[in-house]
């Protein structure tokens, strides 16, 4: 234990995909805390890959693509590189739910035309009504199998076409949260943070919510993740705004050190 940081002493879970966890779990460290990886969800291939296949192919015919993860952001354009046709992105214009997702297309040169200052589905969707370009628009959607309806249904019910195509998947990692679920019991772990609401589905199949009642802390990523927690009665202990990493860590930092 390092004295004087301010998570020193505390061991927090980290659900999110390995892959997608280390700059939180470094920041964490650096900050003094134990981190445990408890990963509860891998992110895997669609079993089908005809949808998406086929937007490919005539990605030229939409007007926009939109993006809500940047897990989507990989998975569309790791396909689209194994995709045999002339498609490319070039004419249409991009959306990103926050700034991990864009920063996923600047790496590969492109600018999202679109990054809301809230990200969630509503928000995304009220800044592409402020272009004026909805109506009559073809829209293009990879996105996990088990995402939410409301960012298609709001560009339907403003007369875009929309095609929304599962791109990946969302699984559970049992073995993973068999683990996560001993910490809890035996009350080794100060807090949990979770950054969606398929991690917090996943996590409660094996974890008992009633340890979290008063015990365990629960962190969030944002509100979409919050209202998960809340429909399995436990009231979010932290929850970041905007929804990135760094003020993750930061409210993170400030529960500790105001509690």
């Amino acid at each position: 234990m390092t004295v004087g940081l301010p998570l020193a002493g505390r061991t927090i879970l980290v659900t999110r995909p390995r892959h997608q966890s280390r700059p939180l779990v470094e920041a964490l460290g650096h900050l003094g805390a134990a981190v445990v990886e408890a990963p509860a969800i891998s992110i895997e291939p669609p079993s089908d890959f005809s949808g998406l296949d086929e937007a490919l192919r005539r990605l030229s015919t939409y007007d926009w693509v939109v993006f809500t993860s940047s897990n989507g952001a990989d998975a569309f354009f790791d396909r689209l590189s194994l995709v045999e046709s002339e498609s490319r992105v070039s004419t249409q214009k991009l959306a990103a739910i926050g700034p991990a997702t864009a920063e996923r297309l600047r790496e590969r040169g492109l600018e999202p035309d679109v990054v809301p200052e809230k990200h969630v589905a509503e928000e995304v969707f009220r800044a592409i009504a402020a272009t004026g370009e909805v109506a009559g628009r073809r829209f293009l959607l990879p996105r996990a199998d088990i995402a939410r309806e409301a960012l298609p249904e709001l560009l339907r019910a403003a007369g875009a076409i929309v095609d929304a195509v599962t791109a990946y998947r969302t699984l559970a990692s049992d073995e993973e949260m068999l683990r996560a679920a001993s910490l809890v019991e035996r009350g080794d772990a100060a807090m949990v943070i979770f950054a969606s609401a398929s991690a917090v589905r996943s996590f409660f199949v094996k974890v008992d919510a009633r340890f979290f009642r008063g015990r365990v802390a629960a962190a969030s990523i944002g509100p979409i993740t919050s209202d998960a927690l809340r429909a399995l009665g436990i009231e979010p202990d932290v929850e970041a705004s905007p929804s990135t990493t760094e003020s993750l860590v930061d409210a993170i930092v400030r529960y500790y050190c105001e509690s």
